[in-house]
């Protein structure tokens, strides 16, 4: 079965305020058609729908300290108690110890090593490429996870041909903030929709919405329920797809940060694990789901299934 991996940066369960959460206050029809009539808040976790599942599930590993971005999604692409093993959070980018994780031992590299398909989906511009050359900027986890698999990362070329997607999903980023006046646009029903034309080419894909962080971060209230609002309407394009019987879908973050936006720090708050798709497929995946650590070895078991 091919599995689609969407990964929301810094999304955690909330209360359903929508005074300091833009879950509970951004109109997303499409997820809440998903969920039943429930918002993607703490109390609506667990929930299993005809359609999909959700848990709440801990990022905090029983480490002290507020979960991090660099060790996190390490977790993600590992399964390993890296938090435990190392005795700290880390983040925002991986530093040495959490680098070794990173190399060999995650989903891309388990794909790569047993012949399966995989691709991170999102685009990068030429100054991305440029900063990493010339030493200014640092790969985070999930893009040092694909260049240590020996698979690309897509580029500007990609997107204009229509094999991967901006990290914003519809294209205005790349017009608005990169200066690329000619860069494609698509609704963010149509970035659905290509999300699962593009996921349908691989055994294992993911794509990385990190802007969610970053509202967070600054505590943009705004800004963060428009972000949501497109992360529905991709939502809807995906659903508009219906290849459940042979794709699962799979939404989840490394820690809480956007869903309560009184702070600007990361929170202590459980993260959702979102499924849709076929009942009995996401039934499999989730069974004894209950932190971090169990989310790879549930792709790679669904991957790896002939």
């Amino acid at each position: 079965m091919k599995l689609l991996f969407i990964f929301l940066d810094g999304i955690g369960l909330g209360d359903n305020d929508p005074q300091v959460n833009p879950l509970a206050r951004a109109e997303m029809p499409n997820l809440m058609r998903l969920l039943e009539g429930r918002r993607l808040t703490a109390t609506n976790a667990p929930f299993r729908g005809e359609h999909a599942t959700l848990l709440a599930i801990d990022p905090a590993l029983g480490v002290d300290g507020l979960p991090q971005s660099a060790t996190g999604q390490a977790v993600l692409l590992t399964g390993r108690n890296i938090p435990r093993e190392l005795g700290y959070h880390y983040g925002p980018k991986p530093n040495p110890e959490v680098a070794a994780y990173l190399n060999g031992e995650t989903l891309f590299s388990q794909c790569v090593r047993h012949g399966r398909k995989a691709a991170l989906l999102n685009a990068y511009p030429p100054r991305y490429f440029h900063g990493i050359d010339s030493g200014k900027r640092l790969y985070s986890s999930i893009p040092l996870a694909v260049t240590n698999a020996d698979l690309r990362l897509f580029t500007e070329k990609d997107f204009y041909e229509g094999r991967a997607l901006s990290a914003d999903f519809t294209g205005e980023g790349w017009r608005t903030m990169l200066g690329f006046p000619d860069a494609p646009l698509m609704t963010p029903q149509e970035a659905g929709r290509r999300l699962v034309s593009l996921a349908m080419e691989y055994d294992f894909s993911m794509f990385e919405y990190w802007a969610s962080d970053y509202a967070g971060h600054k505590q943009q209230m705004d800004t963060a329920v428009g972000l949501m609002e497109v992360f529905d309407g991709v939502m809807g394009g995906i659903v508009e797809s219906g290849r459940w019987d042979e794709m699962l879908v799979v939404v989840t973050s490394d820690h809480g940060n956007m869903e309560d936006l009184s702070t600007r720090k990361h929170t202590g708050a459980p993260v959702p694990a979102l499924v849709i798709g076929n009942k009995t497929a996401r039934e499999e995946f989730t069974r004894g789901m209950t932190d971090l650590t169990h989310i790879a070895p549930a792709i790679w078991k669904m991957v790896s299934q002939d």
